[in-house]
């Protein structure tokens, strides 16, 4: 997710950021990849972590769920010298591109674009007026199909835990009234009904659309889940040895990442209250000594890095467990993507 959490464009002086890889030292460090080693990159874009593994000498197979990065990215697999594999995926599904002997490293950046940001056709930002989509793949429900078709009390749900929105229920109130006589087809059109409802005060530093904007985007691409089912399939797909490194820009998903780790420690857990639960054999051992920030050099140089984090892991050789959803304690949203059949 962006770091301006909405899906906007930041709003530094000179215009919009063109996408520049977060952290990139820091996840060259981690991943540590060496020539012959075989890498993913779970989310190509425009293809930074990518063009630096290619540059350690690794072999990299590289995923991207929107069509457009994957055309942009074939000058990139044309210069490779047959090193660069890249395929239009979900990174949930990344062991399914694995080879059979498994992974050296993976790495995910888990976030829209600048690119995607900056083009006004794919409705991720609502300072550029276009169609209200927000969909990665361009496929499945929209963000006009929520807006005009989901139940108050679920975009009430769906702004204030994917977009911890304060006004949740005045904004979804609003959206249901205005609805009812016409539609919400474009960007422009939803923020400035947001805007009407929860005006914007001199002292804030984010537009009143942003976190709305924000919680129909990771609704829309599953972008919690997709990133659970990701981390078990990395899980699945590494070798002994290999490493596992996230770069997330939002505390939902940073949440995520912190709790699949501490599950995959090994170190049993309890409380005065709780019985100790049985230890089992750690999957990941960690790299380096925690999270780790940009610095302020980056991100003054870089918006999108001010609230980015990167945690890391050393796959183990224990068999790999179960993907069990539930330790992540996310509430079941996914029944409204049936939205958009109606």
């Amino acid at each position: 997710m962006a770091a301006n959490l909405g899906g906007g464009v930041p709003e530094t002086e000179g215009g919009p950021v063109r996408h520049i890889p977060v952290l990139l030292p820091e996840v060259m460090s981690a991943l540590d990849v060496a020539p012959g080693q075989i890498a993913l990159d779970g989310t190509f874009g425009a293809g930074g972590y990518t063009s630096a593994m290619l540059d350690a000498g690794a072999q990299v197979i590289a995923l991207d769920r929107d069509p457009t990065a994957i055309a942009g990215g074939r000058e990139l697999v044309a210069a490779s010298g047959g090193r660069l594999t890249l395929i239009q995926s979900q990174f949930s599904r990344l062991a399914d591109h694995a080879p059979a002997g498994g992974l050296d490293a993976v790495v995910l950046d888990i976030g829209v674009s600048s690119m995607q940001i900056d083009e006004a056709e794919r409705g991720f930002s609502f300072q550029r007026n276009g169609p209200l989509d927000m969909r990665m793949s361009a496929e499945g429900v929209s963000a006009a199909d929520v807006v005009n078709r989901a139940k108050v009390g679920d975009l009430i749900r769906i702004f204030g835990f994917l977009g911890e929105e304060k006004h949740a229920g005045r904004i979804a109130r609003a959206i249901e009234k205005r609805r009812s006589s016409e539609p919400f087809t474009t960007t422009r059109d939803l923020a400035n009904l947001i805007e009407s409802v929860n005006p914007r005060k001199a002292k804030d530093k984010i537009h009143p659309a942003t976190r709305v904007f924000q919680a129909l985007r990771i609704f829309v691409n599953d972008e919690l889940g997709e990133l659970a089912q990701a981390l078990f399939a990395a899980e699945r797909a590494l070798k002994p040895g290999g490493r596992l490194v996230v770069v997330t820009f939002h505390s939902l998903e940073d949440r995520i990442v912190k709790k699949y780790f501490s599950d995959r420690s090994g170190k049993a857990a309890g409380s005065r209250h709780m019985p100790m639960v049985v230890e089992k054999p750690a999957i990941f051992e960690p790299v380096g000594k925690g999270v780790v920030s940009a610095t302020e050099e980056e991100a003054e140089l870089n918006p999108r890095a001010r609230s980015a984090k990167l945690r890391a892991g050393r796959r183990t050789d224990a068999p790999a467990r179960a993907a069990d959803m539930g330790i992540f304690d996310l509430p079941d949203l996914a029944s409204l993507a049936k939205m958009g059949a109606a």
